[in-house]
């Protein structure tokens, strides 16, 4: 049996499915399972598919040397509007920042333009006299008389939590700290957030905003998470719980429950760095990652082997792919694009006749109609169901019942009667207009990071990546698509790839040219202590690597470009680079830089974490076989509407050197690659299915 030190699990729970991976020394994939998850009460569903896979392995609870943690709670908190009643606190005359905004209509044509949500309204931004200038001087001291009155409208406000902003807090936190401490005193129930602890950054509405979504749904999380780590050690559990970041890294449930915003999207960040490290392993330096689960499907990209990251993100937008009409939030994340498209995404007909997928989801409770658990609503996986791409016996590892007359009857209704189609045309036009959708976002999202994808390698996985891969390829231009080892969990298996970290931004204005190199040193110094006292708690003696990083704009632009820096100590020395690599990187961007003019930093980030895992490349494949299918199956082309014969192949049974015409299905636990008409599938050798398209004469392109 393994070392239970080095068992680890992985939970990673989505909006339809709670994916769990059990893995030993070498990160080697024990046993994993994907169980619907349980909406009303997470928890529940975690520790059942904990239970499965350790059974499975014939291992306690307590063997488990590792847990590592993803959730979408905060983020499906945010978007149904399901966190705690929050009141805001600013600098008096700063009461409608929210109300301000950006001073823009974010569709500036739109007649009946639907306004962002801010969870705060009016009634409840409320002010106290002080201020701090931008260089943290104190201008008027906090006025702690004030704070009776301040207490009379929170009460009479009804608010569960308070967001704290004040003005100029990321330079100096003292009065936020001070009106904290008063609060706390008199009414302890309270939970409070600082904007100098969640984002002690400059741009006082983004601050705002982000420390509002942090005190919305910090109590929810803060009760869930203590809740899930009391249940796990009631069962015998007795290693620490680290929770996924958005930046993808790992945290503690302490850090995680104090600032649950960096909690939000740290599902689809495990799935990035999985992407990460697969595109290592192969040597495929330029990646789109395609990550499709039961809700929603995740787009990045990934090149010389890191994700793609920002420093910022919008919660719920009023308008899709529209930038503005979100709630701003200013934490390290993963960048990526998610649209509501996944295997639950509900089909339907509006009165013109035009037929849409998504963004509203069946889930799991009751899921689409093929689950047999008393859904009516015609989804994607109805569609897949109909068009033959999944096979009843082996989905979901046998544990669920896929009804299809069922499927038939839902696209038939809902689709079929309206279009005047029968129930396979139904399920066609479901299926181009997801995979569409889906090929349409990755294209607006490489054309907004000035990328192009057709020269890039498409990684895909979750329940139902593998399912569409190859028809998302072929409508984005990609002719590339790797499908990892247990793809259906993959956010999970990203999980055991990440690393501890932590990431702090402070502003700090400086001139390049007059950059005060003491007095940044003594930030970096604060910065790196703060973390490290973070990362240790979870890493106590594991070797820290730390990264140091600028954004520098020209003199009076409005936002910044990111910039490395030595991962040491700054020097007078290190200015020219520092302005040679800003100008190269402006360039790159932006066609040409600036002659001339001074370049200023407003921001300064350290990230302290421990080494990443280095993955081993993969070995040569064997000679190529082509190995007969388990079994045929009647499918419906995606292309031409015509039924074909596809060969099943096990996954379990291929070997690396495999070759598999299309059309054909590749089925495994919990998931199913199709091969479509066009792709040539084959095994590499470390156990990736890579599906290359062909040309007209059958050609690999």
């Amino acid at each position: 049996m393994e070392s239970p030190t080095r068992l680890r699990i992985a939970v990673d729970i989505g909006g339809t499915f709670t994916d769990v991976v059990l893995a030993g020394a070498g990160d080697r994939i024990l046993a994993t399972t994907k169980t619907p998850t349980t909406s009303s009460n997470p928890t529940i569903g975690a520790v059942g598919g904990v239970e499965q896979v350790i059974a499975e392995a014939g291992i306690a609870m307590g063997d488990i040397g590792g847990f590592i943690h993803g959730t979408t709670l905060a983020t499906n908190a945010l978007i149904e509007r399901r966190g705690a009643k929050v009141a805001g606190i600013t600098t008096a005359g700063f009461r409608d920042i929210l109300e301000i905004a950006y001073e823009r209509r974010y569709s500036q044509y739109e007649i009946n333009l639907e306004k962002p949500d801010f969870l705060v309204p009016r009634a409840r931004c409320f002010t106290v006299p002080e201020r701090m200038s931008a260089d943290g001087a104190v201008i008027t001291p906090l006025d702690e008389a004030a704070i009776d009155g301040l207490i009379d409208e929170l009460d009479t406000s009804g608010a569960e939590a308070v967001a704290i902003c004040l003005l100029h807090a990321y330079a100096n936190p003292a009065h936020e700290q001070r009106l904290r401490d008063l609060l706390q005193a008199r009414r302890p129930a309270l939970t409070l957030s600082l904007s100098s602890d969640v984002s002690p950054e400059a741009r006082e509405f983004e601050r705002l905003c982000t420390t509002i979504a942090n005190a919305y749904v910090q109590p929810l999380m803060s009760a869930y998470l203590t809740d899930f780590a009391e249940t796990f050690a009631a069962k015998g559990l007795s290693c620490p719980i680290l929770m996924m970041t958005a930046g993808g890294g790992m945290t503690t449930i302490e850090t995680a429950s104090r600032l649950p915003i960096r909690l939000v999207e740290s599902g689809p960040a495990g799935g990035a760095i999985l992407a990460a490290q697969v595109a290592a392993s192969c040597g495929a330096d330029s990646v789109l990652s395609f990550d499709m689960g039961g809700t929603t499907a995740k787009l990045c990209l990934i090149d010389d082997y890191r994700p793609q990251t920002s420093r910022q993100f919008e919660i719920s937008r009023a308008a899709r792919f529209i930038k503005g009409s979100g709630m701003p939030a200013r934490i390290p994340v993963v960048e990526m694009i998610e649209i509501g498209a996944g295997g639950g995404s509900m089909a339907s007909v509006d009165r013109l006749g035009r037929l849409s997928v998504g963004p509203q989801s069946a889930g799991s409770e009751p899921g689409p109609a093929a689950f047999g658990k008393g859904g009516t609503s015609a989804t994607v996986t109805d569609a897949d169901v109909v068009l033959g791409f999944i096979d009843p016996d082996a989905f979901a590892e046998g544990r669920l019942n896929i009804d299809v007359p069922a499927a038939q009857a839902a696209l038939q209704i809902e689709v079929g009667n309206p279009l005047e189609t029968d129930a396979a045309g139904a399920a066609i036009g479901v299926s181009q207009i997801v995979d569409e959708s889906m090929a349409s976002a990755g294209r607006m999202h490489a054309v907004e990071s000035g990328k192009d994808l057709s020269a890039r390698t498409m990684i895909a996985f979750g329940g139902n990546g593998p399912l569409h891969a190859t028809r998302v390829a072929r409508r984005a231009g990609v002719s590339d698509i790797l499908i990892p080892r247990d793809p259906g969990v993959g956010s999970a298996v990203g999980f055991l790839f990440a690393p501890v970290a932590f990431e702090i931004v402070r502003s700090r204005y400086a001139l390049l040219d007059r950059l005060d190199i003491a007095d940044l040193n003594r930030l970096f110094d604060a910065m790196i202590m703060e973390a490290e006292d973070v990362v240790r708690i979870a890493a106590p003696d594991d070797e820290l690597l730390c990264t140091r990083t600028a954004f520098m704009r020209y003199h009076g632009q409005g936002h910044e470009i990111e910039i490395a820096m030595p991962d040491r100590e700054v020097m007078a020395e290190d200015v020219p680079a520092l302005r040679t690599a800003f100008e190269s990187e402006y360039q790159r961007q932006f066609s040409r830089a600036v002659p001339g003019m001074e370049i200023e930093i407003l921001n300064w980030a350290i990230r302290v974490s421990t080494a990443d895992r280095q993955p081993q490349a993969v070995a040569a494949a064997d000679d190529a076989q082509y190995p007969a299918p388990n079994q045929t199956r009647a499918i419906r082309c995606e292309i031409s509407g015509e039924t074909l014969t596809a060969g099943l192949f096990h996954r379990a049974q291929l070997k690396p050197g495999d070759r598999i015409p299309s059309p054909a299905l590749i089925v495994e636990p919990q998931t199913t690659t199709l091969v479509s008409s066009g792709f040539s599938a084959e095994v590499d050798g470390a156990g990736n299915l890579r599906l290359t398209a062909m040309d007209a004469e059958g050609v690999l392109i």
